[in-house]
């Protein structure tokens, strides 16, 4: 080939490394010539209980319609949305996804001489995101693993356009209250806008994590961003959503791509949003099975960060990469976080029971060999 293309592209998309996801069952089949069925997956957060049987109901009545394009408002979704919410319509984003948010916040407030604040070990989309468009990321050192809320509102500069949060963080687990929320919005110029990541955000048990939403009023330039993939269990139809002043929410719409949401997302999210029961399931699943792993942490003499998402993830005080391998063999996949500056670290997703006893006993044989 004569020409370069790499050297064509944008001098930030140059320098980026495509976003690795959580290794695939059937890859790891192939490889490792490894039955499917015997493999267990907890690598991406994936909800473990299989889609609700109303979510499947819905998908099942929209097919008939896979001829015609989706609802590119999305007015049904946006319509329970806001009622659930207490907001209206003109305050809501839809995406494929909500890193599919994070992408329109990029393209639409951030160019070359402009930063984005985010935080060490955070989100690998924030960085991407950022560069992708030419703007500089300023990333601000850890405290305990997690959010460094006062650290980062002194990096804002007269160039910040963005600082991106989440609460909970992935892939640490850590999580702030809602004073240190407040004080730390308080603090933000009302010229940059604040993009709160709360894609776990259900998970949550009682107060356990502020509701984002309950600061819209009192700062226009806060953005929430929340997604179906988790909790609802909706992960392979990407349908994320965020919730803004109706100006932001504006501005997100026009680089918004036609149809983002397809017709069966849109479905499968109403019946998701209206099925409490699937969602008490998913929540009280998740905290047996996060229990369950962190006892077997302290059995091993493992330490790990306490986490409010659906994954937690635990030290080896050693380089994990060989572990991770062992584990693959295995038939377990879970996900290596090197490329988050946690080499000694492993990502656990919580799977079903089952799961994650396959998952101990896989890592028992793997430390003890």
């Amino acid at each position: 080939m004569s020409c370069d293309f790499l050297a064509l592209a944008q001098p930030g998309v140059q320098k980026l490394s495509p976003y690795v996801p959580g290794k695939p069952v059937d890859e790891l089949a192939r490889e490792l010539n490894l039955d499917p069925a015997g493999i267990v997956k907890l690598a991406s957060n994936e909800n473990p209980l299989g889609p609700s049987p109303k979510v499947l109901a819905a998908i099942q009545a929209e097919l008939p319609e896979l001829t015609r394009y989706p609802d590119g408002n999305g007015f049904a979704l946006k319509q329970r949305l806001a009622q659930r919410y207490a907001v209206r319509s003109e305050q809501i984003t839809l995406g494929n996804g909500s890193n599919d948010i994070l992408e329109l916040v990029a393209r639409a407030y951030l160019a070359p001489g402009l930063n984005a604040v985010f935080s060490e070990h955070a989100f690998a989309v924030y960085p991407i995101a950022t560069q992708a468009v030419g703007a500089t990321g300023k990333v601000v050192p850890a405290k305990n693993w997690g959010h460094d809320l006062d650290a980062m509102a002194a990096a804002i500069d007269e160039n910040t356009r963005v600082v991106f949060i989440a609460n909970p963080n992935n892939p640490t687990g850590t999580w702030f209250g809602a004073d240190e929320l407040g004080r730390f919005l308080a603090r933000v110029p009302e010229s940059v806008l604040v993009v709160l990541d709360e894609a776990y955000i259900e998970y949550a048990e009682g107060s356990d994590l502020p509701d984002g939403l309950e600061f819209l009023a009192a700062h226009p330039n806060l953005l929430v961003s929340r997604t179906f993939s988790k909790a609802y269990g909706l992960a392979a139809l990407r349908v994320g959503y965020a919730i803004s002043s109706a100006q932001i929410a504006g501005v997100l719409n026009r680089v918004r791509q036609p149809f983002n949401v397809n017709s069966l997302a849109l479905a499968a999210a109403c019946a998701a949003l209206d099925d409490t029961e699937y969602l008490t399931a998913s929540r009280k699943a998740n905290t047996a099975g996060m229990r369950q792993l962190e006892t077997a942490f302290a059995e091993l003499g493992l330490q790990w960060i306490a986490s409010k998402g659906n994954f937690i993830a635990v030290d080896f005080a050693r380089d994990a990469a060989p572990i991770n391998q062992a584990l693959l063999r295995e038939g377990v996949i879970v996900r290596p976080i090197a490329s988050y500056g946690m080499p000694t670290f492993l990502r656990v997703s919580i799977g079903t029971e089952a799961e994650n006893a396959r998952f101990i006993e896989v890592l028992h044989k793997v430390l003890a060999s």
